[in-house]
């Protein structure tokens, strides 16, 4: 079947569209990518979604204009994903965009994803699979990461018998999925990636980001500095774990470190500690595993002084998940079509062993499109994904 893929990270730097032809064909799921682009985001919608994220307060008035305003920009996404695909798909399946991830105590307690789905159906025509972390989080729970569904499916048989693999996304957040040698693939969320460096720039230039690294690449790191945010308890809590901008948000680096800590008031200083930060939380979360392959995808994949960064920390320089097969700017987009193409199919799409969960279960829930629901019969859950 023919699936658009929609998404949006905690960076809210626009919508990644994906359209894939999917087929589960026995235990193997074949993926051939149709094409993928982002759709940026009006700036408007986009300063009301940030203007919106914790610690910042907001108004009942507010959520559904965002919800009404992301809703018609992931459909005019999905009309998008629908020419990608030569002009027909079967389903459009759409993550929507995050506004808080409710923690306490290490347990996710609720998660919400605004960006109403009707507006997609009506667009399109098309069934919409969406609010697919919720369910999840239901099952007891972290509802992330995701990622690690296609990652396991992916990563299996790369490396060599007795050795890990790993893959890692560097969106707002940084998160790993590892198939060890031995046992059930684990996943979890490392840390801040993009998420404190974006919001240091943001407050003292005013731009979305340190584009090309070029500030962080002429910056010095701070080491005291360092070993202070080090302190965060979230980095030695275990796994399953989940993080987001309710913790990592644009004032965590003063909370820890004191509004009037001179790195503050040096950019580029600051912006080398913190590449540093999400460097040593990745190496140290994927040290235990020494993994003898690294793929990695996501917005922070094009910060060389980041990439640089962990190719000093990691036992193994990472690799574009390109080398899979993969398209790096299409992989979240690519992963929600593959989530809607199981939940389709009635195949659990989540994994317990990564997400801490009580079971397998569906992710999402179904929006019809223009006509009835006609739902395939359950086929049994896949062990590995072919890109073709």
């Amino acid at each position: 079947m023919i699936v658009v893929g929609l998404s949006s990270g905690t960076s809210v730097d626009g919508i990644d569209v994906a359209a894939a032809d999917l087929t589960l064909d026995g235990g193997e799921v074949v993926l051939r990518t149709l094409g993928h682009t982002e759709v940026a985001f009006d700036p408007g919608l986009r300063a009301a979604v940030l203007d919106a994220l914790p610690p910042a307060p907001t108004t009942l008035e507010s959520v559904t204009r965002i919800d009404t305003g992301l809703g018609r920009a992931f459909a005019d996404a999905a009309r998008t994903g629908v020419e990608l695909a030569g002009g027909r798909a079967d389903l459009v399946a759409s993550h929507g965009q995050t506004l808080f991830h409710w923690v306490e105590d290490g347990r996710v307690r609720g998660t919400l994803q605004l960006g109403q789905p009707a507006w997609i159906a009506e667009a399109t025509g098309l069934p919409v699979v969406s609010d697919l972390r919720a369910r999840d989080v239901a099952a007891g729970g972290q509802g992330a990461p995701l990622a690690c569904v296609l990652d396991v499916l992916l990563l299996r048989g790369r490396t060599a018998p007795g050795t890990a693999a790993a893959a890692l996304n560097l969106g707002g957040i940084a998160n790993v999925t590892v198939v060890p040698a031995d046992g059930d693939p684990v996943a979890f969320d490392t840390g801040p990636a993009n998420a404190l460096l974006d919001a240091a720039v943001r407050a003292a230039t005013g731009e979305h980001a340190d584009t090309g690294g070029v500030r962080a690449t002429r910056g010095v790191v701070d080491e005291a500095a360092l070993t202070r945010l080090l302190t965060e308890p979230y980095y030695a809590a275990p796994a399953p774990k989940s993080t987001g901008k309710e913790l990592f948000d644009a004032h965590h680096v003063a909370r820890v470190l004191g509004a009037g800590h001179p790195l503050l008031d040096r950019l580029d200083d600051l912006l080398a500690t913190l590449v540093e930060l999400t460097a040593v939380t990745v190496a140290d979360a994927l040290a235990p595993y020494a993994p003898g392959e690294v793929l990695l995808s996501g917005g922070g994949a094009r910060n060389p002084a980041l990439v640089a960064a962990l190719g000093r920390r990691l036992p193994v320089p990472p690799v574009g998940v390109g080398a899979a097969g993969l398209p790096p700017d299409g992989k979240e987009a690519l992963l929600f079509a593959l989530l809607g193409m199981l939940t389709w199919h009635g195949v659990p799409a989540t994994l317990p062993s990564c997400t801490g969960a009580r079971r397998a279960t569906p992710a999402g829930r179904i929006t019809p499109g223009d006509g009835p629901l006609r739902l395939p019969e359950p086929a049994p859950p896949p062990s590995r994904l072919r890109v073709v």
